[in-house]
């Protein structure tokens, strides 16, 4: 008698107001393609109240709710039996309106026991799911089998290895563990995936500019070679040009971002000479795209998230790590430096990540935003490299130069940074 009192009147309203909701939802959908359906505006609002009631009258045991779910089941069983022996019936409607059904009655007992937003947001989800039926389906029949397995493989990055590494103790001759190893690999897969799913989905086919940025966000060089690759069939137009230069531009903003995200005081000293090199990038990007054509016709980028990719960047994250640590002890900043240099020929963002987990605090904010200066600039010299050598025409002098500049101005940078 006391857990019915102390049910509340406002949650026996809201246990009615969502069966009611949920009720008119399923009336709505069901009602033309299966007008003989279990279920609706009454029989939802009524399964909420029975599986409400029953769960209060025992809630140490939850006898009557289970007796209660055993006949909602039985009765299920037989709606599922009859209606299998159907031709006409669909396979949605043999298995979806069931399922409607259970979860009415586990609404009561749900509303009655959870936070607000719990009830309220299953209820809403089933709404949605009802009412984005055909725009699921459709989904499914376009999103091939790879981005499937592409999207489990960035939830086994986040939700299972990530926890898993959880507390464990730091790597031998470096400053950082196993879970900031894994979650730099997060943090950049992240980026790199959400960049993809933009590119291929929210804005496929727009333009080779917009292709450029979005290409930065993830790999700056690999867009480089891209575009270089573009131009040694097609020309190196004034467009390809400037998303050359627009990749690098982004490059510096995902720099930023994921220095700021693993070191906030090493994102505050950067911010100026980055936004600087944005600047002169957005700039030189500008003077060569305003008088380009238009043409939406740069292929869609390869999708850039993988487990063996993930595995690559942990362990060159790691082989960095030991050697920042190395050059500083023997060599001061000088060896810093120098490490800087060597590592932009290759991919950054390993540099750059264990510079702001633990680089930082042994060699100084100063000479570590001086080392991602000098790492930009010298991926930079890449860059106008692989843009002459993939493309194999002579306008490739003007983005090969393009980028050049950008590298020079970034040493200027870094030089009046640190001394």
């Amino acid at each position: 008698m006391n857990a019915i009192l102390n049910v509340g009147a406002e949650r026996l309203a809201l246990l009615l107001g969502l069966g009611l909701f949920f009720g008119f939802a399923f009336e709505e959908f069901y009602s033309d393609e299966l007008p003989s359906r279990p279920g609706g505006v009454r029989t939802f609002p009524l399964l909420a109240l029975a599986g409400g009631g029953l769960y209060v009258l025992d809630e140490k045991y939850a006898a009557a709710f289970i007796a209660g779910l055993l006949v909602v089941g039985s009765w299920i069983y037989a709606y599922i039996r009859r209606q299998s022996k159907s031709e006409s019936t669909s396979v949605e409607g043999l298995f979806v309106v069931p399922i409607c059904n259970l979860l009415a009655y586990a609404l009561g007992a749900i509303a009655l026991t959870q936070p607000l937003w719990m009830c309220v947001g299953i209820a809403v989800a089933a709404v949605l799911l009802l009412s984005g039926r055909r725009t699921l389906h459709d989904w499914a029949q376009r999103v091939p089998t790879g981005e499937i397995i592409t999207a489990g493989q960035f939830l086994l990055l986040v939700g299972v290895v990530l926890p898993l590494l959880a507390g464990r103790p730091a790597i031998p001759y470096t400053t950082i563990t196993p879970f900031g190893v894994w979650l730099a690999v997060v943090a950049v897969s992240t980026i790199s995936y959400a960049s993809y799913l933009l590119a291929r989905y929210v804005f496929p086919g727009r333009g080779t500019l917009l292709m450029s940025f979005l290409g930065g966000l993830y790999s700056s060089t690999a867009t480089t070679v891209v575009l270089s690759r573009l131009a040694r069939d097609e020309g190196m137009t004034g467009e390809l040009q400037a998303g050359i230069v627009a990749a690098t531009t982004v490059m510096y903003l995902r720099i930023l971002a994921v220095s700021s995200l693993f070191n906030l005081a090493l994102g505050r000293r950067l911010i100026l000479p980055i936004l600087l090199l944005t600047g002169a990038g957005a700039l030189l990007t500008f003077l060569r795209a305003r008088t380009a054509r238009s043409h939406p016709r740069v292929t869609s980028p390869s999708n850039p998230l993988q487990l063996g990719s993930a595995l690559v960047f942990a362990l060159l994250f790691v082989a960095v790590s030991m050697l920042t640590a190395l050059a500083q002890h023997y060599l001061g900043s000088a060896g810093i430096f120098a490490l800087a240099g060597v590592v932009g020929i290759t991919d950054i963002d390993p540099f750059v990540l264990s510079i702001a987990q633990g680089g930082a605090a042994q060699i100084g904010l100063t000479t570590a935003a001086g080392a991602i200066l000098i790492a930009t600039s010298s991926n930079n010299l890449l860059k106008a490299i692989y843009t002459l050598a993939f493309s194999r025409r002579r306008e490739s002098l003007v983005p090969a130069a393009l980028l050049a500049s950008l590298a020079a101005f970034g040493v200027v940078l870094a030089l009046m940074l640190v001394r």
